[in-house]
């Protein structure tokens, strides 16, 4: 069957690949849609992400949905055969301080779908058939198709750093980046309550798609005159993953004020205004992936046509390389999607 391999910085390859067996406890789900990430593209373009570098070929993808064809073994808890499903791409230890401490998101064990964080690696989602343990499938809601269900993974990376963020009921909240996890907090953060939402960018295109999931006022980054920019925000989420984006969310929030990270920053030192933190009391937040949010997601997309705007193009897995291209290209889409319904499995 196909598979969307990375093998090192610039060589991504749609490899034959062996269909999975699954185990005790894992079930077989044909996938039918998987959405290209910024990940996804870090480890196309560099070979790795953040602090976590290939160091084998990986099967890519880690927002994935489809059906469920069958189990490994009878019994095994989870929804029946021919059931459209999202796939939760996290599976905790359930044993370390962190799973203990309801924080199974930063699990320092975890497998995480197309992940290099650990080695050897995660293999992913991008394939035909995939193997996962039955416990994290996720049957959809009622009226909830797959296609709009390929965002429940961004949308609950969203959700969480909307979660560290507080209460946002009645708050003007700052969003720096308005690339599809950009895009995605600014909905999450419509749906938390809050009054107004700000979002930044270099890009007009990619203000668009902020407008179209509930942004008040788009703003012009690289332009300091843009009549859009506040004087100050509640609350400001990083999530252009750029040193300026956290910058620019250090500068604008209050005093007393709550600054959630989301953007996963280039390796090594980035510049930080460390002496605003201090001399405004400013809480800097960290939000890495997310735990229960993935079932909040799903109800949300349920609920909200609004959230089709956002996928720009699916593309056959076949042109996976034109898709990532794509999906690189934020003047000409916002969410990507590789479609593998089509393909033979033999």
């Amino acid at each position: 069957m196909p598979g969307c391999v990375i093998h090192g910085a610039g060589d991504l390859r749609v490899d034959d690949v062996p269909v999975p067996h699954p185990g005790p406890g894992e079930a077989l789900v044909a996938v039918r849609y998987g959405g290209v990430c910024g990940s996804d593209l870090h480890y196309w373009r560099h070979g790795g992400v953040g602090d976590f570098r290939l160091r084998e070929p990986m099967l890519l993808g880690h927002e994935v949905v489809g059906t469920v064809l069958a189990y490994g073994s009878p019994g095994t808890p989870g929804p029946a055969a021919g059931t459209p499903v999202a796939v939760h791409p996290a599976t905790p230890c359930g044993v370390c301080p962190e799973c203990a401490d309801g924080r199974r998101n930063v699990c320092r064990d975890t497998r995480y779908l197309g992940s290099a964080a650990r080695f050897p690696h995660v293999q992913g989602g991008f394939a035909a058939r995939i193997a996962v343990p039955a416990d994290r499938l996720r049957a959809l809601p009622a009226g909830l198709g797959l296609r709009r269900a390929a965002l429940a993974e961004p949308l609950s990376v969203a959700l969480h750093a909307v979660r560290r963020a507080g209460d946002l009921s009645g708050r003007h909240v700052l969003v720096t980046g308005a690339g599809p996890i950009g895009c995605l907090v600014v909905a999450a953060a419509r749906a938390a309550g809050a009054a107004r939402v700000t979002v930044t960018d270099l890009l007009p295109k990619a203000l668009e798609y902020a407008r179209a999931v509930g942004a008040d006022v788009l703003v012009r980054a690289g332009d300091p005159d843009d009549a859009g920019w506040p004087a100050e925000v509640d609350t400001a989420i990083e999530a252009s993953g750029v040193a300026a984006g956290l910058d620019t969310c250090l500068r604008l929030v209050r005093r007393g004020g709550v600054v959630v990270q989301l953007g996963m920053l280039p390796p090594g030192r980035s510049p930080f205004a460390g002496n605003l933190v201090v001399s405004r009391e400013i809480e800097v937040r960290g939000a890495f992936r997310f735990d229960e949010e993935f079932d909040a997601a799903l109800g949300l997309l349920a609920a909200e046509p609004a959230f089709d705007a956002l996928v720009g193009a699916v593309v056959p897995v076949r042109d996976a390389e034109s898709a990532f291209e794509l999906a690189a290209d934020r003047s000409r889409s916002c969410k990507v999607l590789l479609d593998f319904g089509a393909v033979p499995v033999r």
